[in-house]
């Protein structure tokens, strides 16, 4: 079940580990330096705030899981922001294994501030996936503004199956 979504995950994640990559190239004070002209702030808020829509989204709205609501400051580097996307990894393959009505629409509600959204279980897991390269460009913009551009050998943006079968 859900094999198409489970391939394109996985692409997903590789454009993510070129992203790690480039985060563990920087000096450590460059990945948390605050810039508040800069959604979040900082590298590190901006790649713990993606981890965490994909907790609300998949977990707590698609699932029924507590809320955390993870915070920047609690996650000192780049390895501790890995071990909250390992665990969005487990919780997206988690939804991948057990959400069996993609396509239903149903009208859900936010459970503190009241506001109403149509959603469906194939919306939870795009909706993160999509935000996820919103922010990525952010990222990688802040990181050229804190004078580290992405070297030009790094694709963040593109998401392309491989390997490549031979012809």
């Amino acid at each position: 079940m859900n094999d198409d979504l489970r391939i394109f995950y996985g692409w997903v994640q590789r454009s993510r580990e070129v992203l790690f990559s480039y985060c563990e190239s920087l000096p450590p004070e460059i990945y948390v330096q605050e810039r508040s002209e800069f959604g979040f702030g900082s590298i590190r808020n901006l790649h713990v705030h993606v981890a965490d829509c994909y907790l609300w989204w998949v977990g707590a709205v698609g699932m029924g899981r507590p809320a955390r609501g993870l915070e920047g400051a609690d996650f000192p580097d780049v390895a501790a922001v890995r071990k909250a996307f390992a665990e969005v990894d487990r919780l997206v393959e988690e939804a991948l294994g057990s959400f069996d009505r993609l396509d239903e629409v149903y009208l859900w509600t936010h459970p503190r501030r009241g506001w109403k959204a149509h959603v469906s279980q194939r919306w939870l897991l795009m909706h993160p996936i999509t935000h996820e390269f919103h922010h990525k460009g952010q990222l990688v913009a802040l990181g050229r503004v804190l004078g580290h551009p992405v070297p030009s050998s790094y694709d963040t943006d593109l998401v392309n199956p491989s390997p490549f079968p031979a012809t």
